[in-house]
C-alpha cells in the first residue's frame, strides 16, 4: 500500500488524533551502502514453499527495478489474501476464542529500517501495516487494538477474517476439547487441524540492496494474545543490507529464544554459506530447547524451518527434519528446493 504525498497529509491529522505522530518518508537521510570492489550479484527471491506463487511475483517486480521490500511484500499478500491458506490472513486459523489475531514484521536493507505488527485483527494484510508502522512512524511495533486504529487511519479496509471453513475447523476442535461439556463431538472428522504456518520472503536486488516480510496467523487454537516469533525483528525474520536476510517458519517460541534470523545473518557476516548458517542456528536451537519439549535421542518434538539469502544472491534452507522445502525464484525461475536437515524424520 503505497501513499502520495498529498494522501499522506490528509491523513496525517486522522493519525495524530489517534495518538500517532508520522514523520514524512524522506525525512530519512538514506546513505547508500558501499559495494566492495568488483561486487556482482545477481536477483533471488525466496521463501517457505507456501510463497511459491509469491517468489515468481517478487522477483519479476526487482527485475523491473522495484524495491526490495516492496517486491517480497507483495509476494507475501498473495497467501494473506487467499482464504485457502489457513495459517496466514484471511482465513486463517483463530485462537482458542474463535478470534484471527495476526502477526507480522518486515525491515528494509538499504534505509535500515523495520517495522512490525502484533496481535492485529480485522486486517487481512498485516504485512502492508507492519511496513506503514515502518514508514509512517517512529516506533517499529504496534499491537493489538493500537496496531488495529492505526491500520484503520491509514486507510485499511477492517473485515472478518474467520471463513466458514476455519470456523468449522474451530468448532470441531472446540467440542472434542472436553467429552463431558456440553458441545456435541463432531465424529464424522475427529482429525483436528493445527498449524503453526507463516510464510517469510527474502528477496535482493542485482545491485545487492535487500528486503525482508514475515506475516502469519501464528499457532491454531492459541491463547488470545499470543505472540510468536514473526512479527519479532531478529527472530521472525532479519536483514541487513551489507550481508543478508533470513527468516523462520514452525515453532515461533523456540524462535524467538535464539534470535535465530539474526543469528543466521550473523553466521553468514562470519563467512558462512546460507544453507551452512542455517544448520548451524538449528543447533543452537536444540540447545536451548526445554526438556518437556525433547523426544527420544534428545530430538526437538516440534519442527522449525530457516531460510537465507546472502547479498551476492547465494540462498540455502534447513529445517530440523529431513522433507522440508522451501521456494526460490532466480534466473532459473520458479521451484521448490529440498531443505538441509538435522535429523532423518
Amino acid at each position: 500500500m503505497s501513499l502520495s504525498r498529498r494522501e499522506f497529509l490528509e491523513r496525517s491529522a486522522a493519525l495524530s488524533a489517534a495518538g500517532f505522530m508520522p514523520r514524512l518518508p524522506d525525512a530519512w537521510p538514506v546513505a547508500p551502502e558501499p559495494l566492495p570492489p568488483g561486487f556482482r550479484g545477481r536477483p533471488c527471491v525466496i521463501s517457505s514453499s507456501n510463497g511459491l506463487r509469491g517468489v515468481k511475483v517478487a522477483y519479476d517486480k526487482i527485475v523491473a527495478g522495484e524495491d526490495p521490500l516492496d517486491a517480497a511484500v507483495a509476494g507475501v499478500n498473495i497467501q494473506e489474501l487467499d482464504p485457502n491458506d489457513q495459517s496466514v490472513g484471511l482465513g486463517g486459523l483463530p485462537n482458542e476464542e474463535g478470534v484471527v489475531q495476526l502477526d507480522a514484521s518486515c525491515m528494509h536493507g538499504p534505509t535500515r529500517r523495520a517495522g512490525a505488527v502484533g496481535c492485529i485483527e480485522g486486517i487481512a494484510t498485516p504485512s502492508l501495516v507492519a511496513k506503514a508502522v515502518m514508514d509512517y512512524t517512529d516506533h517499529v511495533m504496534l499491537v493489538g487494538e493500537g496496531a488495529a486504529r492505526f491500520a484503520k487511519a491509514m486507510g485499511f479496509k477492517e473485515q472478518n477474517l474467520l471463513t466458514e471453513k476455519s470456523r468449522q475447523d474451530w468448532m470441531r476442535w472446540k467440542s472434542r476439547l472436553n467429552a463431558n461439556d456440553a458441545w456435541l463431538d463432531h465424529n464424522d472428522d475427529i482429525k483436528i487441524k493445527f498449524t503453526t504456518g507463516t510464510i517469510n520472503m527474502n528477496a535482493v536486488t542485482a545491485t545487492g540492496d535487500l528486503g525482508s516480510v514475515t506475516t502469519t496467523s501464528g499457532m491454531a487454537w492459541k491463547v488470545p494474545g499470543r505472540i510468536g516469533d514473526s512479527p519479532i525483528v531478529g527472530a521472525g525474520q532479519y536483514c541487513d543490507n551489507t550481508v543478508g536476510a533470513a527468516g523462520s517458519t514452525g515453532r515461533g517460541e523456540a524462535n524467538i529464544k535464539t534470535c535465530a534470523s539474526f543469528l543466521i545473518v550473523e553466521f553468514m557476516r562470519q563467512g558462512m554459506a546460507p544453507q551452512a548458517a542455517c544448520l548451524k542456528a538449528l543447533e543452537r536451537v536444540v540447545a536451548m530447547t526445554e526438556a518437556r519439549l525433547m523426544g527420544p535421542g534428545g530430538r526437538p518434538k516440534f519442527d522449525l524451518e530457516f531460510y537465507a539469502l546472502a547479498k551476492n544472491g547465494d540462498f540455502g534452507g534447513a529445517t530440523l527434519y529431513s522433507g522440508g522445502k522451501f521456494a526460490v525464484c532466480d534466473e532459473r525461475g520458479a521451484r521448490l528446493e529440498p531443505a538441509a536437515f538435522l535429523y532423518q524424520r
